[in-house]
């Protein structure tokens, strides 16, 4: 994901010389075709995440498009106040980019593991939150928030992310994907964690089930179409993602499905409200707080009675 939104925010910025990036002082070498074909278009702010983002605002507010790019908790946490109070609130257009969601600096511990960024972010007033599953909705997403007005949260992954699609011919910010049809059953996710999916539709399959499944490219504004479409179409909603379960991707579709009567009951797969004191690689971790391919599974069946 990583190295394809780089790939893909020089040519928006090629094609648009108001598109600035600026990062926090990291990322150099996967950032270097960017400063040596856009130089003009480039700053690097310094360790200093909370300046980079009011920079990124001021920028915006005179014309500007303005990426800013870091990892991990760093653009969100670190700088929520700037974002709240001088992007959002004036609706600036600051496309804020982290590199890493969830587990994937987990080897570095809690301080690095972006946990809580969706929830946090996702309940500010007209931020655009963007958790791409694969490269080709990560190359679709920066295009489409690059256009897209006001401040936007792009989460992504870090690289290795398994192809989910060959192509996508309609993206748009707001709208789910839909993977396959199936029965009884829709997992919907959200983010780099639909490697996990593939792998527990697999252990379904073994007892004869077949899931719905979609990708939910944008957590806000969220699909609620097809979220009421589907509610009333299955026994069970499984809602995975890489995060806490608590105001995240599952808490999005939860107020959805809350708001009038449906056939379906909903299943939020993420961390239970807790910080990982574990210290390890995202494939471990995800083992260890049961989002894994295999823990996915075991819980959708456990609701299901099987």
């Amino acid at each position: 994901m990583r190295d394809t939104f780089v790939r893909t925010i020089v040519e928006v910025a090629k094609n648009d010389k108001n598109v600035e990036l600026i990062t926090g002082d990291l990322g150099f070498g996967v950032l270097k075709p960017f400063w040596e074909q856009c130089p003009d278009q480039f700053t690097n702010a310094g360790i200093a995440e909370q300046n980079m983002t009011g920079v990124a605002a001021g920028m915006a507010l005179e014309g500007k498009t303005v990426f800013t790019y870091s990892i991990g908790n760093f653009p969100t946490l670190r700088c929520l106040e700037q974002i709240r109070n001088d992007c959002a609130y004036h609706n600036a257009n600051v496309k804020v980019v982290c590199v890493g969601g969830g587990f994937v600096y987990g080897s570095l511990g809690m301080s690095h593991q972006a946990t809580e960024d969706i929830a946090i972010l996702r309940s500010l007033p007209d931020v655009a939150v963007v958790c791409p599953s694969d490269l080709v909705e990560t190359e679709e997403a920066t295009k489409a928030i690059a256009k897209y007005p006001g401040t936007v949260y792009l989460r992504l992954g870090r690289g290795g992310e398994k192809r989910i699609h060959e192509k996508l011919d309609n993206f748009q910010i707001g709208k789910a994907i839909k993977i396959h049809d199936g029965q009884r059953v829709a997992i919907f996710s959200t983010g780099a964690i639909f490697e996990e999916i593939e792998s527990a539709e697999a252990v379904l399959k073994e007892e004869g089930i077949t899931p719905v499944v979609y990708t939910f490219p944008t957590v806000k504004p969220i699909d609620r179409e097809v979220i009421e479409k589907i509610a009333d179409e299955v026994d069970l909603i499984a809602a995975c993602e890489e995060h806490n379960i608590i105001g995240g991707f599952g808490s999005a579709v939860a107020e959805v499905v809350a708001e009038k009567p449906h056939k379906a009951t909903l299943l939020r797969v993420g961390l239970h409200d807790a910080y990982s004191v574990k210290v390890g690689n995202q494939y471990y971790l995800r083992e260890q707080y049961g989002i894994d391919g295999k823990s996915i599974a075991k819980q959708i069946l456990g609701r299901l009675g099987e």
